[in-house]
């Protein structure tokens, strides 16, 4: 299965609270000085911050920290403590002064799932996820999954089933690589890893494999008559009859990718979001893939075709990693019971 950490240089924090009317949490995934990054948001109704910044043709070209948040819109503001605490390590794009941590985030909808609509994740709670990052020679990743940090409060299946954090990843094997007929072969470099990790707060179910996906689908058909979703709010989807969802996902690579290219890996990545969750990417969802790139390992670029096969051969895994780590999330989950509601973990095959 693997963990997002088993990219080098990558550190994930969690910071929750629950009981007393809360249910709820931020992630961070803290990142080595100088990565790349970009982002792809396919739902219909997510809750984003500092996306923009990841355009490849904006001035700052690097991401120091991805902020994955609880509370809907409200939980926007704890991006803010990461980027605090990123700033008290010196970490971020160098300006007059000081620094200026570039800190992308979004959103899942978990209000009032605790039982108080106004306990929501604060610049606080992003300021002690971000401090309580850590790396694979830290801690046991096994800790870093579950109904930790963003995923406190997540749900799945318009609301039937606990959601939760999970992580995969995927090596993408060194050395020869078949070109197209007639071009000569491409040897990609040792040690490319790809890893991701996801919050699973959807309104679709899983697929695992072997699973039929119209049987899935049916089930979510049903599941959405049997408890009716709560009630709505911006930032990771709502409205009349809808459900309040969001699979967030970060994935990661140490292939050196430029920004464009992170941004097309963020794409390929919704493949195995798809793969994942049947149905995804709805109206209700605010489904949204972060992918960044640590730059340790340099590949061949002497000729397109080499370029070329390098993402080809990280898209394929990314996609993978992100499927993987979805179900992770789902096998994760543990019970939950509050004022508000109870939730079982997902009855997997």
């Amino acid at each position: 299965m693997g963990s997002l950490l088993d990219v080098p240089g990558i550190r994930v924090g969690h910071a929750q609270r629950v009981g007393d009317g809360w249910l709820t949490g931020v992630t961070a995934v803290v990142l080595p000085p100088g990565s790349a990054g970009g982002v792809d948001v396919r739902g219909g109704g997510p809750g984003t911050t500092e996306t923009d910044a990841l355009d490849p043709s904006t001035l700052v070209q690097t991401v120091d920290a991805i902020a994955l948040c609880g509370g809907s819109a409200y939980g926007l503001a704890a991006a803010t403590g990461v980027q605090l605490w990123l700033e008290s390590q010196g970490q971020g794009h160098p300006v007059m002064g000081g620094v200026v941590p570039i800190v992308p985030g979004a959103v899942i909808f978990d209000l009032g799932r605790g039982g108080d609509f106004s306990a929501r994740p604060d610049t606080a709670m992003g300021f002690a996820a971000a401090a309580a990052a850590v790396g694979p020679a830290d801690a046991d990743d096994a800790g870093l999954r579950g109904c930790v940090g963003a995923g406190t409060g997540a749900v799945l299946g318009r609301m039937q089933y606990k959601g939760g954090v999970g992580m995969a990843s995927v090596r993408v094997p060194g050395g020869p690589v078949p070109g197209p007929p007639g071009m000569p072969e491409v040897s990609l470099p040792e040690g490319i890893v790809v890893g991701a990790l996801a919050v699973v707060n959807a309104a679709g179910l899983p697929v695992f494999p072997g699973a039929q996906a119209t049987a899935v689908a049916e089930e979510a058909s049903a599941a959405a008559k049997v408890r009716p979703a709560g009630p709505g709010g911006p930032g990771g989807g709502g409205g009349a009859g809808g459900g309040l969802n969001t699979t967030l996902v970060v994935v990661a690579t140490n292939a050196a990718l430029t920004p464009a290219e992170c941004q097309r890996l963020a794409t390929a990545s919704h493949a195995g979001l798809a793969r994942a969750l049947d149905p995804s990417h709805t109206l209700v969802d605010g489904d949204t893939v972060f992918a960044v790139s640590t730059r340790e390992i340099a590949a061949d670029r002497s000729s397109d075709q080499a370029r070329v096969s390098l993402m080809m051969a990280v898209q394929i895994a990314a996609a993978e990693a992100t499927r993987e780590a979805i179900l992770d999330g789902v096998l994760a989950a543990t019970p939950v019971t509050t004022p508000f509601g109870s939730w079982a973990p997902y009855p997997t095959p």
